[in-house]
């Protein structure tokens, strides 16, 4: 039995048909799902890195990709080896993109930890495909939380791209753009006051979607959490 067929058996094992109503609720794209949670997505994956050589899990995440399989994919991300992956994959993988979830989870699993994660940022924040432009904010969200020991100036560069997008009424776009605003804002004391006149001069655009990216982010960014946390 190949290592492939091996992990689909073992993905429609532990699959519920009936998870897929509750995946919709969550606007999760359902067309190509089987049903099977994060937690065994995970475990799945974690048994396959520690049994599948390091070289041989490029071969093995494109393979799972190739099945179009909404869990296979978000798992190919997570045994994928990062310093494989092109920018080509990333360009093919991210037009693939067709809900919320399978975005953050490859961008969060796989694309944040390639070299050139911030210079497909910046291109796909421009793109006009709405995944694909979420893609975009989503990486800068990877790099205000995950990357904390980078510099700061990029992050100045991501609240200028927030600016000129805030525009873009599209649920899945303005909801990472407030997404990315609101983690630069808590990323530390330094860009909290940044990240707040950034969201004030949102709050002043005159699209409603502008308002409601500037407003969410204000509520967060001034709670006495955000504040406890960064300054006290």
């Amino acid at each position: 039995m190949s290592t492939l067929t091996f992990i689909l058996d073992e993905l429609k094992s532990v699959s519920d048909p009936s998870r897929l109503e509750g995946m919709k609720r969550y606007a999760i794209g359902t067309d190509k799902a089987i049903g099977v949670s994060l937690p065994h997505i995970r475990s799945i994956a974690s048994a396959a890195r520690k049994k599948i050589p390091l070289e041989e899990r490029h071969l093995l995440a494109q393979q799972l990709w190739d099945t179009e399989i909404h869990e296979t994919r978000i798992l190919a991300s997570m045994v994928d080896n990062p310093k494989e992956v092109t920018k080509k994959q990333m360009d093919q993988w991210t037009r693939d993109f067709y809900s919320w979830d399978l975005c953050d989870q490859v961008c969060s699993n796989l694309f944040q930890k390639t070299d050139f994660f911030l210079e497909k940022a910046f291109d796909y924040s421009h793109a006009k495909s709405e995944f694909v432009k979420r893609t975009g904010f989503v990486l800068m969200v990877q790099y205000a939380v995950h990357h904390k020991k980078a510099e700061d100036t990029r992050c100045l560069e991501f609240l200028q791209r927030i600016e000129e997008e805030a525009w873009d009424r599209r649920n899945f776009v303005k909801k990472a753009t407030n997404w990315c605003l609101r983690q630069i804002g808590k990323r530390n004391k330094h860009l909290h006051p940044i990240a707040i006149e950034c969201a004030e001069r949102i709050s002043k655009q005159e699209s409603a979607s502008a308002k409601w990216i500037a407003s969410d982010a204000l509520r967060e960014l001034r709670s006495e959490a955000v504040i406890k946390r960064l300054f006290v």
